[in-house]
């Protein structure tokens, strides 16, 4: 009996003890209030994390909730109590809970003190980027906002960690952020921008990588400000192509040429690396040397010849030749010929050169004297024709004028193309050299003996003869000679009835009519004769008179009017 009685007295005390212990537990867990409590990691599992929180029983927290970084044992953690005593009596905490309440206080802090956040660009969305700012809080960054410069590619910026500006921050049931990337990158550029005009001095060094080509240059980033290369400035020599000195993304250094700090204005260089070659040019060049160059660019009104690398000179057209007229540089050479040039001059000063093409060779019109004497007879090929000659081609680059009154000694040419046809060989005379205007004259008439000169030993004013009407116009009929030569019958010439119009007395007349006209005048130098019709006819009468008289005195025999105009003539 004793020992029964004894056992049940261990027995008594053990129940009371436990049910002591509950009761403590239970006092300790309600003093405990929901939210934030610091508390120390008892043990970790493989996917469980314990915590003790005071509560007497521990806390139990998925590993995942902690991300990469796996707490150890001992470690003192924040955790967030949603219930001292929930499932099966056990106290159910949170990290991502306590982070996140954290954060939203550190967010609140941040938007009111305008102070930046850290964050992660998570994924794109309609309008912009999810920013995972930790704690399981997302914010909402718009895509206008996203980058100091505009973004081409979205993908661009995903997975991008940086800080960001609260720009909107609000709770309705649901915890709303919007961040901005660009104003907090717009800061650092300026603060890096001032601290790089702070500390570099003109002919510094300093590295950058290439951002951007212009047709000028090309843009250097320099820490999220840009500097500007000009292509002026990548070679003494000349530079087409920014992209030929420099590739897009590659880290180059380069010298510092010019700072404007006002306007933000960083110009760099990569020539400056190597002496100017200007520095050196009256040493290996002299005006009237022959050197040799590379042609690098052709212009409406030229080429620009390297002769080395910064050494760059130009040929202008009218240096191209001596006999050709250039229309376009291209006629004659073409970008990466090397051709030989002689320096006409320079400035050193301004950097250029003047060069001439032509100068290598012998000016041919310096012997065009000896080559074409005038007077003499040389053969040509018509090259082109105009409304007032034709010109003729002589040798290569030596062209003479055929004016179409030199066509011929009788003809009125109106139409040179009517006598004379493109690539038809000629012989002709040469009529006038100009050596200092290079113009040459020839003529195809000049190869005869000028029928004007035998016209006017063999008709003198007064003399007549009988012709043939070659035409007929409103001043006049011209009269063909038995040699050819024309003479006009001017329209006062043609009756000798002042009462009789010109436009009855014409009438009378036909293209091929047979005419006895009078000497009038004979102009051998203009080739011009001028017939009458009506003095013909006076002297007809004279004639007449002449005879009346003559028989009249004398028996031996009658007079002619032929015989009067013989007498006449002579």
């Amino acid at each position: 009996m004793e020992q029964k009685e004894v056992e049940k007295n261990v027995v008594q005390d053990s129940n009371d003890n436990i049910h002591t212990q509950l009761e403590a537990s239970i006092n300790q867990m309600e003093s405990v209030e929901s939210g934030n409590v610091e508390g120390t990691v008892v043990e970790v599992r493989d996917d469980t994390v314990f915590v003790d929180i005071g509560t007497g029983r521990d806390g139990q927290i998925r590993i995942a909730e902690f991300g990469d970084v796996v707490p150890a044992v001992g470690d003192k953690i924040t955790v967030f109590l949603k219930n001292p005593s929930g499932r099966d009596g056990l106290p159910e905490v949170s990290k991502i809970m306590a982070d996140e309440k954290r954060l939203w206080e550190e967010l609140k802090t941040a938007y009111d003190e305008k102070k930046s956040v850290e964050g992660t660009i998570e994924a794109a969305t309609k309008g912009g980027y999810m920013v995972n700012l930790g704690g399981g809080i997302k914010a909402f960054l718009p895509i206008s906002q996203a980058d100091s410069q505009k973004v081409e590619k979205e993908e661009k910026l995903i997975g991008v960690k940086g800080r960001f500006y609260v720009e909107k921050l609000y709770s309705n049931g649901k915890r709303n952020v919007v961040v901005n990337r660009r104003k907090y990158l717009e800061e650092q550029i300026d603060i890096n921008r001032d601290k790089f005009f702070s500390e570099t001095k003109i002919g510094d060094v300093v590295k950058g990588t290439v951002k951007s080509f212009t047709s000028f240059g090309a843009f250097i980033d320099l820490g999220g400000f840009d500097g500007l290369l000009h292509i002026n400035d990548m070679s003494w020599g000349h530079v087409t192509r920014p992209k030929d000195f420099v590739k897009k993304g590659q880290e180059i250094e380069l010298k510092v040429i010019r700072l404007d700090p006002e306007g933000k204005r960083i110009n760099l260089s990569l020539k400056h690396f190597s002496e100017d070659p200007w520095v050196h040019f009256e040493d290996k060049y002299h005006v009237n040397d022959v050197v040799d160059g590379k042609v690098t660019k052709l212009t409406d009104f030229g080429a620009f010849i390297e002769l080395e690398e910064g050494i760059e000179g130009l040929a202008h057209i009218s240096e191209f030749s001596w006999t050709k007229k250039i229309n376009k540089p291209s006629d004659m050479v073409k970008e990466g010929d090397k051709v030989q040039c002689m320096i006409l001059g320079y400035d050193i000063q301004a950097g250029r050169v003047s060069l001439g093409l032509k100068q290598v060779t012998a000016n041919p019109w310096d012997s065009i004297n000896e080559r074409y004497p005038v007077g003499s007879k040389v053969k040509g090929k018509v090259v082109k024709v105009t409304n007032s000659g034709a010109f003729v081609q002589l040798e290569e680059g030596i062209d003479a004028f055929l004016a179409a009154e030199d066509l011929s000694w009788t003809k009125k040419v109106k139409h040179p193309g009517s006598e004379v046809k493109q690539d038809q060989e000629l012989d002709v005379v040469v009529l006038e050299c100009d050596v200092e205007g290079h113009r040459l004259r020839v003529g195809v008439k000049q190869l005869t003996d000028n029928p004007w000169k035998a016209f006017a030993n063999e008709y003198h004013q007064g003399s007549t003869l009988e012709g043939e009407v070659a035409s007929i116009t409103d001043f006049g009929i011209f009269v063909k000679a038995p040699n050819g030569i024309e003479g006009l019958v001017n329209k006062a010439n043609l009756s000798e009835d002042r009462d009789t119009p010109f436009e009855e007395a014409v009438k009378k007349y036909n293209v091929g009519d047979k005419v006895n006209v009078y000497v009038v005048a004979v102009d051998v130098e203009k080739e011009k004769v001028a017939f009458s019709v009506k003095e013909y006819k006076k002297a007809q009468q004279r004639a007449e008179i002449s005879q009346y008289m003559s028989s009249s005195n004398d028996d031996g025999g009658a007079y002619t009017i032929g015989d009067s105009l013989k007498n006449h003539n002579k």
